[in-house]
């Protein structure tokens, strides 16, 4: 099995601009919604992340090849991994505003660092509660149907990735469809670009190209501000403070629901990849993602890793273990330099978001192909929540918008 191949290029630039959205995520929740210094993201929380994102990058890699070497199938892809969006977003809401609130509440002279702390305890939770399901997940697996872990899964790639994705397109026409068509005319016309350029670089090449001459990119003002190099430092001191401040007790009821949604994740995607012919073992798989995990938290970020969706996709765009190496790399680099700002200054998100758009039909399309015919009507219903929820959040988000409020029952909600 070669380092690298063409298709790690496309692939590379999928899963990299799904974890650099990830990482945008964290830079505007953290300093908008948290107030975080940028001392503290730039010098804790990204270096910690990159820690995180090393390690389980490179251990999906090397995981990959060794299965292509038992199996003698080169054409084996690692399994894509980052950070987890939904436990991003708990941990943000759930957990370190509410701490932050209650330290502003009595006083303390620094509610940011409280808040810190209690994301870093959360994050410490679910590393635990990952690496700890890695001895049972496997019979739960086992037990579990195809079409039950493929359908749900499906729902989400769908909903939340394919239609928002999809949306953005036809908001931004010229560079979405332009990027769009390269996508398709690559993936599923098999179309070879002169020089055997990859058409995820084309894409992106193309969309960013088009941005700039449209007046779309640069995307707001050039902030160089937190540019430079900040190595990872463990944060013994801050997690030793934390478990004694009782973070951990006062946060279980978020915690423990995210550590197992985040384990019930891992092994859809596990199953997701064995359909697509690459079967990875399940403890070593979900043991490394609560290492990432516990490793984050040990280096100063505040948020859980987990086997990413779309490993279908990334295979079928030829995708193979180089691919896991270059994102390592390139986020790593990404969250050590504090070049986040100018990143998302210079690329905007619609140049690259053709690539995710095809990940989320394949997985969709995948929960149809890879289990029995009749057992097809189960796919449908395990559909159903995934699109009934992102239905339900735009209504909402459409009233709130609106600045109308919502009524259930007795109780009304802003």
């Amino acid at each position: 099995m070669p380092w690298f191949v063409r298709g790690d290029i496309d692939g590379f630039f999928g899963l990299a601009l799904d974890n650099f959205v990830q990482l945008l995520l964290i830079g505007v929740l953290c300093q908008t919604v948290l107030g975080f210094s940028d001392a503290l993201l730039f010098q804790r929380i990204l270096p910690g992340v990159a820690v995180s994102l090393l390690i389980g990058n490179l251990f999906y890699a090397w995981q990959a090849r060794r299965l292509a070497a038992a199996t003698g199938r080169p054409d084996t892809c690692a399994l894509p991994f980052g950070i987890n969006t939904v436990s991003l977003i708990a941990h943000v809401f759930l957990v370190m505003l509410p701490a932050k609130l209650a330290a502003e509440a009595v006083g303390h002279p620094d509610p940011a660092r409280v808040a810190w702390q209690a994301g870093l305890i959360a994050t410490v939770g679910s590393g635990l509660i990952e690496a700890g399901g890695a001895f049972v997940a496997d019979r739960v697996r086992r037990l579990t149907p195809r079409a039950a872990m493929l359908s749900t899964l499906a729902g989400i790639a769908l909903t939340f990735i394919s239609l928002g994705f999809l949306f953005r397109t036809y908001a931004r026409p010229v560079i979405g469809l332009s990027t769009l068509a390269v996508v398709l005319l690559t993936y599923f016309g098999r179309v070879r670009f002169k020089g055997g350029l990859p058409g995820g670089l084309v894409a992106v090449a193309l969309g960013t190209l088009i941005a700039w001459t449209t007046g779309v990119a640069p995307v707001g003002n050039l902030a160089v501000e937190g540019a430079g190099l900040y190595l990872p430092i463990p944060v013994i001191g801050d997690l030793v403070e934390a478990f004694l401040s009782g973070h951990m007790l006062t946060y279980l009821s978020i915690i423990i629901p995210m550590g197992v949604f985040n384990v019930v994740g891992s092994l859809q995607n596990l199953e997701s990849a064995e359909a697509a012919g690459d079967p990875f073992p399940t403890q070593s798989s979900l043991l490394v993602n609560g290492i990432g995990t516990l490793a984050a938290a040990l280096f100063g970020s505040c948020f859980p890793t987990t086997i990413y969706i779309g490993h279908p996709g990334w295979k079928a765009m030829g995708a193979r273990s180089g691919y896991s190496i270059l994102n390592a790399v390139a986020m790593t680099a990404v969250c050590l330099t504090g070049t986040l700002a100018i990143l998302a200054w210079a690329i905007p998100i619609e140049a690259g978001m053709a690539i995710v758009l095809w990940i989320g039909i394949v997985i969709t399309a995948q929960a149809f192909q890879a289990v029995p015919r009749e057992h097809a009507p189960a796919v449908v219903l395990g559909l159903l929540p995934g699109v009934a929820a992102w239905g339900a959040l735009m209504a909402k988000n459409g009233l709130r918008a609106a600045g109308l409020r919502i009524a259930r029952g007795d109780a009304v909600f802003s």
